[in-house]
Protein backbone atom coordinates (compact mmCIF):
# COMPACT_ATOMS: atom_id res chain seq x y z
CA UNK A 1 0.00 0.00 0.00
CA UNK A 2 1.62 3.25 -1.18
CA UNK A 3 0.85 6.14 1.17
CA UNK A 4 0.56 9.51 -0.55
CA UNK A 5 0.73 13.16 0.45
CA UNK A 6 -0.65 15.68 -2.04
CA UNK A 7 0.90 19.14 -1.77
CA UNK A 8 -1.27 21.79 -3.40
CA UNK A 9 -5.01 21.17 -3.58
CA UNK A 10 -6.02 23.52 -6.38
CA UNK A 11 -7.71 22.62 -9.63
CA UNK A 12 -5.27 20.02 -10.99
CA UNK A 13 -5.11 18.08 -7.71
CA UNK A 14 -8.59 16.72 -8.29
CA UNK A 15 -7.35 14.86 -11.38
CA UNK A 16 -4.70 13.19 -9.20
CA UNK A 17 -7.17 12.40 -6.44
CA UNK A 18 -9.64 10.83 -8.86
CA UNK A 19 -6.81 8.79 -10.33
CA UNK A 20 -5.56 7.47 -6.99
CA UNK A 21 -9.12 6.54 -6.02
CA UNK A 22 -9.14 4.11 -8.96
CA UNK A 23 -6.60 2.00 -7.03
CA UNK A 24 -7.95 1.64 -3.46
CA UNK A 25 -6.08 -1.65 -2.91
CA UNK A 26 -2.75 -0.15 -4.00
CA UNK A 27 -2.59 3.31 -2.46
CA UNK A 28 -4.05 5.66 0.13
CA UNK A 29 -4.01 9.46 0.42
CA UNK A 30 -2.86 10.19 3.96
CA UNK A 31 -2.11 13.93 3.79
CA UNK A 32 -3.38 17.03 1.99
CA UNK A 33 -1.27 20.19 2.13
CA UNK A 34 -2.23 23.70 1.06
CA UNK A 35 -1.38 27.22 2.18
CA UNK A 36 -5.16 27.62 2.15
CA UNK A 37 -6.17 24.73 4.46
CA UNK A 38 -9.84 25.25 3.66
CA UNK A 39 -9.13 24.14 0.08
CA UNK A 40 -7.53 20.95 1.35
CA UNK A 41 -10.48 20.39 3.69
CA UNK A 42 -12.91 20.83 0.79
CA UNK A 43 -11.08 18.15 -1.22
CA UNK A 44 -11.08 15.85 1.79
CA UNK A 45 -14.83 16.19 2.19
CA UNK A 46 -15.69 16.07 -1.51
CA UNK A 47 -13.70 12.89 -2.15
CA UNK A 48 -14.29 11.30 1.27
CA UNK A 49 -10.58 11.07 2.05
CA UNK A 50 -11.10 9.91 5.61
CA UNK A 51 -7.45 8.99 6.17
CA UNK A 52 -6.05 12.34 5.02
CA UNK A 53 -4.68 14.78 7.57
CA UNK A 54 -4.69 18.48 6.66
CA UNK A 55 -1.57 20.66 6.76
CA UNK A 56 -0.86 24.29 5.83
CA UNK A 57 2.86 23.82 5.12
CA UNK A 58 4.62 21.00 3.28
CA UNK A 59 7.49 21.07 5.80
CA UNK A 60 5.10 19.70 8.42
CA UNK A 61 4.86 16.35 6.62
CA UNK A 62 8.58 15.81 6.08
CA UNK A 63 9.16 14.03 9.40
CA UNK A 64 6.31 11.59 8.84
CA UNK A 65 7.88 8.19 8.20
CA UNK A 66 4.69 6.64 6.80
CA UNK A 67 4.58 8.76 3.61
CA UNK A 68 6.00 7.01 0.54
CA UNK A 69 5.17 9.50 -2.20
CA UNK A 70 4.83 13.29 -2.21
CA UNK A 71 2.68 14.44 -5.13
CA UNK A 72 3.42 18.11 -5.93
CA UNK A 73 0.47 19.98 -7.46
CA UNK A 74 1.43 23.55 -6.59
CA UNK A 75 2.20 26.52 -8.86
CA UNK A 76 5.52 26.03 -10.67
CA UNK A 77 7.63 28.51 -8.73
CA UNK A 78 7.75 26.23 -5.67
CA UNK A 79 8.06 22.86 -7.46
CA UNK A 80 11.81 22.68 -6.90
CA UNK A 81 11.77 23.68 -3.24
CA UNK A 82 9.03 21.24 -2.28
CA UNK A 83 10.43 18.38 -4.36
CA UNK A 84 13.97 18.78 -3.04
CA UNK A 85 12.78 19.01 0.56
CA UNK A 86 10.73 15.84 0.12
CA UNK A 87 13.58 13.96 -1.58
CA UNK A 88 16.01 15.00 1.16
CA UNK A 89 13.49 13.69 3.70
CA UNK A 90 13.68 10.27 2.04
CA UNK A 91 10.41 10.46 0.14
CA UNK A 92 9.70 9.73 -3.52
CA UNK A 93 8.26 12.56 -5.62
CA UNK A 94 5.79 12.95 -8.44
CA UNK A 95 5.78 16.57 -9.60
CA UNK A 96 3.26 18.28 -11.86
CA UNK A 97 4.35 20.00 -15.05
CA UNK A 98 6.32 22.11 -15.70
CA UNK A 99 9.11 20.45 -13.75
CA UNK A 100 10.55 23.69 -12.39
CA UNK A 101 11.05 27.37 -13.09
CA UNK A 102 14.56 26.97 -14.56
CA UNK A 103 17.11 24.43 -15.74
CA UNK A 104 19.18 25.20 -12.64
CA UNK A 105 16.24 24.08 -10.50
CA UNK A 106 15.79 20.96 -12.66
CA UNK A 107 19.42 19.99 -12.09
CA UNK A 108 19.07 20.55 -8.35
CA UNK A 109 16.01 18.29 -8.28
CA UNK A 110 17.79 15.59 -10.27
CA UNK A 111 20.83 15.80 -7.98
CA UNK A 112 18.61 15.42 -4.89
CA UNK A 113 16.87 12.37 -6.37
CA UNK A 114 20.18 10.74 -7.26
CA UNK A 115 21.82 11.51 -3.92
CA UNK A 116 18.87 10.17 -1.93
CA UNK A 117 18.24 7.21 -4.28
CA UNK A 118 14.58 8.15 -4.63
CA UNK A 119 12.13 8.37 -7.51
CA UNK A 120 11.55 11.73 -9.19
CA UNK A 121 8.89 11.57 -11.89
CA UNK A 122 7.31 14.48 -13.78
CA UNK A 123 3.69 14.60 -14.88
CA UNK A 124 3.17 14.42 -18.63
CA UNK A 125 -0.10 12.54 -18.69
CA UNK A 126 -0.73 12.88 -22.41
CA UNK A 127 2.10 10.47 -23.20
CA UNK A 128 -0.11 7.77 -21.72
CA UNK A 129 -3.11 8.44 -23.97
CA UNK A 130 -3.74 5.73 -26.53
CA UNK A 131 -3.60 8.17 -29.45
CA UNK A 132 -0.12 9.41 -28.58
CA UNK A 133 1.27 6.10 -27.35
CA UNK A 134 0.30 4.40 -30.60
CA UNK A 135 1.46 7.31 -32.75
CA UNK A 136 4.87 6.94 -31.09
CA UNK A 137 4.87 3.18 -31.78
CA UNK A 138 3.94 3.76 -35.42
CA UNK A 139 6.63 6.40 -35.74
CA UNK A 140 9.21 4.03 -34.28
CA UNK A 141 8.15 1.27 -36.70
CA UNK A 142 9.70 3.21 -39.58
CA UNK A 143 6.73 2.54 -41.86
CA UNK A 144 6.30 6.26 -42.56
CA UNK A 145 10.01 6.64 -43.31
CA UNK A 146 12.45 9.16 -41.90
CA UNK A 147 10.61 12.16 -40.45
CA UNK A 148 11.33 15.39 -42.30
CA UNK A 149 8.77 17.75 -40.76
CA UNK A 150 6.74 17.93 -37.56
CA UNK A 151 3.77 20.24 -36.98
CA UNK A 152 2.64 20.66 -33.38
CA UNK A 153 -0.50 22.74 -32.77
CA UNK A 154 -0.92 23.20 -29.03
CA UNK A 155 -4.10 25.22 -29.34
CA UNK A 156 -5.92 26.20 -26.14
CA UNK A 157 -8.30 28.99 -25.26
CA UNK A 158 -8.47 30.85 -21.95
CA UNK A 159 -10.62 33.87 -21.18
CA UNK A 160 -9.32 37.16 -19.88
CA UNK A 161 -10.29 36.28 -16.29
CA UNK A 162 -8.06 33.19 -16.34
CA UNK A 163 -5.06 35.39 -15.50
CA UNK A 164 -6.85 37.17 -12.64
CA UNK A 165 -5.69 34.43 -10.26
CA UNK A 166 -2.92 35.96 -8.17
CA UNK A 167 -0.04 33.74 -9.26
CA UNK A 168 -0.95 33.31 -12.91
CA UNK A 169 0.38 35.49 -15.68
CA UNK A 170 3.60 36.48 -13.89
CA UNK A 171 7.13 35.45 -14.78
CA UNK A 172 7.98 35.18 -11.09
CA UNK A 173 5.17 32.88 -9.97
CA UNK A 174 3.96 31.04 -13.10
CA UNK A 175 7.32 31.09 -14.86
CA UNK A 176 5.85 31.89 -18.25
CA UNK A 177 2.68 31.78 -20.29
CA UNK A 178 1.11 29.26 -22.63
CA UNK A 179 4.44 27.88 -23.87
CA UNK A 180 5.41 26.70 -20.41
CA UNK A 181 2.07 25.94 -18.81
CA UNK A 182 -0.12 24.65 -21.65
CA UNK A 183 2.06 23.58 -24.57
CA UNK A 184 4.42 21.77 -22.19
CA UNK A 185 2.37 18.64 -22.89
CA UNK A 186 2.89 18.80 -26.64
CA UNK A 187 6.47 20.02 -26.31
CA UNK A 188 7.20 17.04 -24.06
CA UNK A 189 5.77 14.71 -26.68
CA UNK A 190 7.79 16.40 -29.41
CA UNK A 191 11.01 15.76 -27.48
CA UNK A 192 9.84 12.19 -26.75
CA UNK A 193 8.98 11.34 -30.33
CA UNK A 194 11.53 13.38 -32.29
CA UNK A 195 14.38 13.87 -29.86
CA UNK A 196 15.91 17.25 -29.09
CA UNK A 197 16.61 19.72 -31.91
CA UNK A 198 19.97 21.38 -32.33
CA UNK A 199 18.59 24.88 -32.93
CA UNK A 200 15.46 26.87 -32.08
CA UNK A 201 14.12 30.13 -33.47
CA UNK A 202 10.96 31.67 -32.04
CA UNK A 203 8.67 34.69 -31.64
CA UNK A 204 6.01 35.36 -29.01
CA UNK A 205 3.31 37.91 -28.25
CA UNK A 206 0.43 38.75 -25.92
CA UNK A 207 -2.61 39.54 -28.04
CA UNK A 208 -5.59 39.14 -25.73
CA UNK A 209 -4.68 39.20 -22.02
CA UNK A 210 -3.64 42.63 -20.79
CA UNK A 211 -3.76 41.34 -17.18
CA UNK A 212 -0.69 39.14 -17.76
CA UNK A 213 3.02 39.83 -18.11
CA UNK A 214 3.54 36.64 -20.10
CA UNK A 215 2.85 35.49 -23.65
CA UNK A 216 -0.46 34.08 -24.85
CA UNK A 217 0.99 32.82 -28.14
CA UNK A 218 4.41 31.72 -29.36
CA UNK A 219 5.59 30.15 -32.60
CA UNK A 220 8.86 28.22 -32.74
CA UNK A 221 10.85 26.60 -35.53
CA UNK A 222 13.02 23.62 -34.61
CA UNK A 223 15.99 22.45 -36.66
CA UNK A 224 17.27 18.89 -36.22
CA UNK A 225 20.69 17.45 -37.00
CA UNK A 226 19.12 15.32 -39.73
CA UNK A 227 17.92 18.45 -41.50
CA UNK A 228 14.32 17.90 -40.43
CA UNK A 229 12.28 20.89 -39.29
CA UNK A 230 9.54 21.21 -36.71
CA UNK A 231 7.11 23.97 -35.89
CA UNK A 232 5.34 24.44 -32.58
CA UNK A 233 2.50 26.88 -32.01
CA UNK A 234 1.69 27.39 -28.33
CA UNK A 235 -1.50 29.32 -27.71
CA UNK A 236 -4.34 30.17 -25.35
CA UNK A 237 -6.14 32.26 -27.99
CA UNK A 238 -7.41 29.49 -30.29
CA UNK A 239 -11.15 28.88 -30.16
CA UNK A 240 -12.06 25.20 -30.37
CA UNK A 241 -8.69 24.06 -29.01
CA UNK A 242 -7.97 21.92 -32.08
CA UNK A 243 -4.78 20.23 -30.94
CA UNK A 244 -2.75 18.00 -33.24
CA UNK A 245 0.66 16.54 -33.90
CA UNK A 246 1.51 15.76 -37.52
CA UNK A 247 4.64 13.96 -38.73
CA UNK A 248 5.59 14.07 -42.38
CA UNK A 249 7.77 11.10 -43.22
CA UNK A 250 9.55 10.47 -46.49
CA UNK A 251 6.98 7.76 -47.21
CA UNK A 252 3.80 8.88 -45.45
CA UNK A 253 2.08 11.34 -43.15
CA UNK A 254 0.82 10.16 -39.74
CA UNK A 255 -0.76 12.16 -36.94
CA UNK A 256 -2.81 12.43 -33.77
CA UNK A 257 -5.76 12.69 -34.21
CA UNK A 258 -5.03 9.62 -36.30
CA UNK A 259 -4.77 10.09 -40.04
CA UNK A 260 -2.49 8.48 -42.57
CA UNK A 261 -1.76 9.55 -46.12
CA UNK A 262 0.99 8.12 -48.33
CA UNK A 263 2.26 9.43 -51.63
CA UNK A 264 4.53 8.02 -54.28
CA UNK A 265 5.93 9.79 -57.31
CA UNK A 266 4.85 9.54 -60.90
CA UNK A 267 7.56 9.65 -63.55
CA UNK A 268 7.29 13.45 -63.67
CA UNK A 269 7.65 13.76 -59.89
CA UNK A 270 4.07 14.68 -59.19
CA UNK A 271 2.29 12.65 -56.48
CA UNK A 272 -0.03 9.72 -56.73
CA UNK A 273 -1.60 8.08 -53.70
CA UNK A 274 0.02 4.92 -52.32
CA UNK A 275 -2.99 3.06 -50.98
CA UNK A 276 -1.00 -0.12 -50.38
CA UNK A 277 1.35 1.63 -47.95
CA UNK A 278 -1.58 3.37 -46.28
CA UNK A 279 -3.21 0.01 -45.74
CA UNK A 280 0.01 -1.44 -44.31
CA UNK A 281 0.35 1.45 -41.85
CA UNK A 282 -3.35 1.26 -40.94
CA UNK A 283 -3.04 -2.46 -40.28
CA UNK A 284 -0.06 -1.89 -38.01
CA UNK A 285 -1.81 0.94 -36.14
CA UNK A 286 -5.02 -1.04 -35.65
CA UNK A 287 -3.02 -3.95 -34.21
CA UNK A 288 -1.75 -1.79 -31.36
CA UNK A 289 -3.41 -2.12 -27.96
CA UNK A 290 -5.71 0.35 -26.28
CA UNK A 291 -4.27 1.81 -23.11
CA UNK A 292 -5.80 0.26 -19.99
CA UNK A 293 -5.93 3.72 -18.42
CA UNK A 294 -5.57 7.19 -19.89
CA UNK A 295 -4.17 10.51 -18.78
CA UNK A 296 -3.36 11.13 -15.13
CA UNK A 297 -4.78 7.78 -14.04
CA UNK A 298 -2.42 5.97 -16.40
CA UNK A 299 0.60 7.87 -15.12
CA UNK A 300 -0.37 7.19 -11.52
CA UNK A 301 -0.71 3.51 -12.39
CA UNK A 302 2.83 3.65 -13.82
CA UNK A 303 4.18 5.25 -10.63
CA UNK A 304 2.41 2.73 -8.40
CA UNK A 305 3.85 -0.04 -10.56
CA UNK A 306 7.33 1.33 -9.80
CA UNK A 307 6.71 0.77 -6.09
CA UNK A 308 5.32 -2.71 -6.69
CA UNK A 309 7.80 -4.06 -9.23
CA UNK A 310 10.76 -1.71 -9.37
CA UNK A 311 10.24 -1.14 -13.11
CA UNK A 312 11.34 2.25 -14.40
CA UNK A 313 8.66 4.87 -14.96
CA UNK A 314 8.04 6.25 -18.44
CA UNK A 315 8.76 9.82 -17.35
CA UNK A 316 11.70 10.18 -14.94
CA UNK A 317 13.02 13.60 -14.00
CA UNK A 318 15.48 13.66 -16.90
CA UNK A 319 12.56 13.59 -19.35
CA UNK A 320 10.90 16.50 -17.57
CA UNK A 321 14.09 18.52 -17.94
CA UNK A 322 14.14 17.97 -21.72
CA UNK A 323 10.76 19.61 -22.11
CA UNK A 324 11.82 22.57 -19.97
CA UNK A 325 15.06 22.97 -21.89
CA UNK A 326 13.18 23.20 -25.17
CA UNK A 327 10.74 25.71 -23.65
CA UNK A 328 13.63 27.76 -22.24
CA UNK A 329 15.23 27.85 -25.70
CA UNK A 330 11.94 29.14 -27.14
CA UNK A 331 11.82 31.91 -24.52
CA UNK A 332 15.46 32.83 -25.10
CA UNK A 333 15.06 33.02 -28.86
CA UNK A 334 11.82 34.99 -28.67
CA UNK A 335 13.35 37.41 -26.14
CA UNK A 336 16.69 37.94 -27.90
CA UNK A 337 15.29 37.63 -31.44
CA UNK A 338 18.17 35.29 -32.24
CA UNK A 339 18.43 31.55 -33.01
CA UNK A 340 19.43 29.45 -29.99
CA UNK A 341 21.72 26.41 -30.04
CA UNK A 342 21.02 23.42 -27.80
CA UNK A 343 21.92 22.23 -25.25
CA UNK A 344 21.95 25.36 -23.11
CA UNK A 345 25.10 25.79 -21.00
CA UNK A 346 25.10 26.37 -17.25
CA UNK A 347 26.60 29.84 -17.78
CA UNK A 348 23.73 30.84 -20.09
CA UNK A 349 21.66 33.71 -18.64
CA UNK A 350 18.50 31.68 -19.22
CA UNK A 351 19.80 28.78 -17.07
CA UNK A 352 18.64 30.47 -13.85
CA UNK A 353 15.36 31.92 -12.63
CA UNK A 354 16.98 35.33 -12.09
CA UNK A 355 18.48 35.28 -15.57
CA UNK A 356 15.15 34.46 -17.17
CA UNK A 357 13.23 37.07 -15.20
CA UNK A 358 15.69 39.84 -16.09
CA UNK A 359 15.76 38.90 -19.79
CA UNK A 360 12.14 38.25 -20.82
CA UNK A 361 9.70 40.98 -21.88
CA UNK A 362 6.73 42.07 -19.78
CA UNK A 363 3.90 42.41 -22.26
CA UNK A 364 1.68 43.99 -19.58
CA UNK A 365 1.99 44.60 -15.87
CA UNK A 366 -0.36 42.60 -13.66
CA UNK A 367 -2.31 45.10 -11.56
CA UNK A 368 -5.40 43.28 -10.27
CA UNK A 369 -5.80 39.75 -8.97
CA UNK A 370 -8.09 37.41 -7.07
CA UNK A 371 -6.96 35.04 -4.33
CA UNK A 372 -9.00 32.03 -5.46
CA UNK A 373 -11.66 31.04 -7.95
CA UNK A 374 -14.81 29.43 -6.66
CA UNK A 375 -15.52 27.46 -9.85
CA UNK A 376 -13.11 24.53 -10.34
CA UNK A 377 -14.33 23.28 -13.70
CA UNK A 378 -11.13 22.78 -15.69
CA UNK A 379 -10.11 21.15 -18.95
CA UNK A 380 -6.87 19.21 -19.41
CA UNK A 381 -6.83 18.76 -23.19
CA UNK A 382 -9.07 17.20 -25.78
CA UNK A 383 -9.37 13.46 -26.20
CA UNK A 384 -7.88 12.48 -29.56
Amino acid sequence: MVRIAIVGTGSISQEHIKGYLQFPDRCKIVALVDIYPEKAEEKKQRFNLVDAEIYDDHKKILERTDIDLVDVCTPPYVHAEISINALNAGKNVLCEKPMAASLEECDAMLEAAERNKKLLSIVAQNRYRTAFMNLKRTLDSGLAGEIVHAQIDSFWWRGHSYYDLWWRGTWEKEGGGCTLNHAVHHIDMTAWMMGMPEEVQAVMSNTSHDNAEVEDISIAILKYKSGALGQITSSVIHHGEDQQIIFQGKKARISAPWKVYASTAQNNGFPTRSESLEQEIEKFYESLPEAKYNGHTAQLDDVLNYFETGEKVLIPGEEGKKALELITAIYKSASTRQPVKLPLAKDDPFYTVVGIQTSVPHFYEKSNSVENFGNENITVGREL
